[in-house]
């Protein structure tokens, strides 16, 4: 299938040939009749991904300051390669889609095939979206006119924020497809609108619906227009739907509004603003959410929780029904905003100049001859009958893109398939690193003879599941960490790999960083006890991350601590046998990742893992202390390690976890054979006691963990 995409590195608009999306839990799969390009959001893309480097630096100067945090605590070289990846990574364009319902996903009841419905799919051939984020469409209402939903509501919103009573005088200012629409909303509504912009061709069209419309580019003052339309008293509220980065559209809301005015924005602008102007009047200024309630939040869009109705009357998929109740009483007119229809494949006619453009609102036509099966595409054409090593990897998020394939691609590892669920990043991966196919089917990948092992970099949640299907048939596996998020899970993969005959790794790198084995070869192989401390300040991630879902990412203990405690055991040559854990908070909660963790080790070593999220992002990020035998070892960050009382002083070089050793180990080791990297037993002990460290916190005492 086709899909939109917008370069951010070049600037370029992509029409991409993708693998159909798969149908997932609380979601719904559409096949796109129509969809509509927003020239103001769209624009604003194109032109930023147009700019230099230099222009995007200064469009986001707080990326800038994350950018320089970053040098300080990583060095310049792995900021450098973070910067490029996330410019290298497409934007998908579009966010008005309509079309008909092809598949639906369980815990998904209000929908059925063949349901016409609209929704805030991108601009392709087939969307997966979120059930909360789709409604359907009345029968007497259009495809063409049901595209311009979306739109509506981000309208409708702004306007609810402004709650105008009827008669009331309401300014829109900047009469694009948003202003235009909002103020025919406004007239439904009953109030006076004075509508205001540049293009005399959106002023004609806005005074053909009664709205007192005025080109502020002809010499008229918009603030005396407004008084004098409003016998001196001034607006009631005003709507600003422009996009300049002037501030002279927010001195003149509050200029042109009365007494206790209200303003919305609803567009871009500059917000310089003057305390006078809002003073004198006291004004309240309001910035509107894009749909409305529900925006943003996960639990709503992501996991289908709706806000009640009576507590939160207008969410965003309730704002998307009132404005397709609108279309179908013919209260909201949009046929005369539609300035031209393009086929899908037509798309550069209003890409190619999109920020000349004057057309109020494009409509793109979609085919309906899709295969709905094609859920691989070719991407390279390569012969795998001969070789050894053949890999084919589930997930392309952004580890994966930014850390896993690259290391791959320099070891030159015979990659045959990359599997994402939407289509789209596994393409765009594919196409950049030269892996044979794109996929959004990783049952493929698993049936397929000629790849050898999987490497599943999924979110942790379907690790083990994954995990289980690899084993059950036979494809040697690694799994970015964890392995699993319970015992259960860990025990059902014990019991599969103990019966298979297949290679296990999970991607407990910081032991094959340079750093990390020259400091064992230090140690030397005595088995004597040592103390280690490891820290890691892991920095600040909103607990709405689906890493902190306990049902999706296990927290941060279980997703990521658990790799101090895979090094430390590779440090002092033994097993976890007892851990117990202290937080900051109450109890264990999705929010807690400020632990400090004390592990008892069998050979009587001992272990401290400072797990903290609340450290300031200029430090390094994880620090290692080795105490032996009257000697001490400092690994700082894995970029310089000190050693006290050693031959060695240590070393300094360029940051190196691990990553690229550890992929050589494992591509050598399925194309060759040999012993495990990490001995299963280990990988057990690590896992096991990632999860008794949770558990230990819950229960308030020490766990054994053999």
């Amino acid at each position: 299938m086709k899909q939109i995409i917008q370069d951010l590195k070049s600037g370029e608009t992509i029409l991409e040939e993708i693998p159909v999306p798969q149908k997932k839990r609380g979601h719904v799969l559409i096949k796109t009749h129509r969809t509509l390009v927003s020239l103001g959001t769209e624009r604003m893309l194109v032109s930023f991904g147009k700019a230099s480097y230099l222009e995007k630096a200064r469009q986001q100067p707080d990326k800038v300051k994350q950018v320089l945090d970053k040098i300080k605590s990583d060095g310049l070289r792995p900021t450098i390669e973070t910067v490029m990846r996330k410019l290298n990574e497409p934007i998908p364009l579009g966010y008005c889609n309509a079309g008909e319902v092809i598949g639906v996903g369980a815990e998904v009841s209000e929908f059925k095939i063949g349901d016409r419905v609209v929704s805030n799919g991108n601009h392709a051939e087939v969307v997966n979206v979120p059930k909360n984020l789709v409604a359907k469409i009345p029968d007497s209402v259009s495809y063409d006119e049901a595209s311009f939903t979306v739109i509506g509501a981000i309208a409708l919103q702004g306007i609810r924020l402004i709650n105008p009573s009827f008669g009331e005088t309401v300014v829109v200012t900047g009469l694009g497809l948003i202003g235009l629409i909002a103020a025919q909303l406004l007239m439904a509504n009953g109030c006076e609108v004075i509508g205001l912009d540049f293009d005399q061709q959106k002023v004609d069209l806005a005074q053909q619906w009664g709205v007192k419309a005025f080109n502020v580019g002809a010499g008229v003052d918009p603030v005396k227009t407004v008084e004098d339309l409003t016998n001196g008293i001034g607006a009631d509220a005003v709507l600003i739907t422009a996009s300049t980065k002037s501030n002279d559209v927010i001195s003149q809301a509050a200029k042109m509004s009365r007494k206790r005015g209200r303003i919305v924005l609803v567009g871009v602008i500059g917000l310089n603003i003057q305390r006078a102007d809002f003073y004198n009047k006291e004004l309240s200024f309001q910035v509107s959410c894009s749909y409305g309630p529900g925006r943003y939040d996960a639990n709503y869009e992501e996991k289908g929780q709706d806000y009640p109705l009576p507590f939160v009357r207008w969410t965003e998929k309730r704002n998307f029904e009132a404005i397709l109740s609108a279309l179908a009483a013919k209260r909201l007119q949009v046929d005369t905003l539609i300035s031209e229809k393009l086929k899908i494949e037509a798309f550069q006619e209003i890409y190619g100049d999109i920020a000349g453009s004057n057309s109020i609102a494009t409509i793109l036509e979609y085919p309906g001859n899709i295969d709905l099966k094609q859920t691989s595409v070719s991407v390279t054409a390569q012969s795998f009958a001969e070789k050894k090593g053949v890999l084919g990897i589930i997930g392309a998020g952004n580890f994966t893109k930014g850390m896993i394939v690259p290391m791959l691609n320099k070891l030159n590892a015979s990659i045959k398939y990359i599997a994402s669920s939407g289509g789209l990043s596994a393409t765009v991966t594919a196409k950049k690193y030269k892996i044979a196919n794109a996929t959004t089917n990783y049952q493929d990948i698993l049936k397929d003879p000629e790849v050898d092992a999987v490497l599943i970099t999924t979110r942790h949640n379907s690790h083990a599941q994954q995990t289980l299907e690899c084993i059950e048939h036979g494809k040697h596996v690694f799994i970015e960490k964890p392995l699993a998020m319970n015992l259960p899970e860990l025990e059902a993969i014990e019991k599969a790999y103990r019966s298979a005959a297949v290679k296990l790794l999970v991607g407990f790198n910081r032991r094959f960083s340079p750093f990390a084995i020259d400091a064992k070869k230090q140690l030397g192989g005595s088995n004597h006890p040592i103390s280690v401390i490891a820290t890691m300040n892991a920095g600040f991630i909103p607990e709405d991350h689906w890493t902190q879902d306990i049902n999706i990412g296990g927290g941060r203990i279980i997703g990521e601590a658990c790799h101090l405690i895979d090094l430390i055991t590779y440090f002092t040559g033994s097993k976890v046998e007892k851990i117990i854990m202290n937080a900051i908070g109450p109890e264990y909660s999705a929010g807690t990742d400020n632990a400090s963790i004390l592990l008892r080790y069998q050979n009587g070593s001992q272990g401290v893992i400072n797990y903290f999220s609340n450290g300031h992002k200029a430090y390094s990020k994880e620090r290692v202390e080795i105490y032996s035998q009257g000697k001490t070892m400092i690994l700082d960050n894995f970029r310089k390690s000190h050693y006290y009382g050693f031959k060695s002083s240590g070393m300094s070089k360029s940051q190196d976890k691990g990553h690229y050793n550890q992929f050589k180990m494992f591509v050598e080791n399925i194309k060759s054979g040999g012993p495990e990297i990490i001995p299963f037993d280990d990988i057990l002990n690590t896992s096991r006691a990632a999860i008794k460290a949770v558990e230990s916190l819950q229960q308030s005492k020490w766990m054994d963990v053999e």
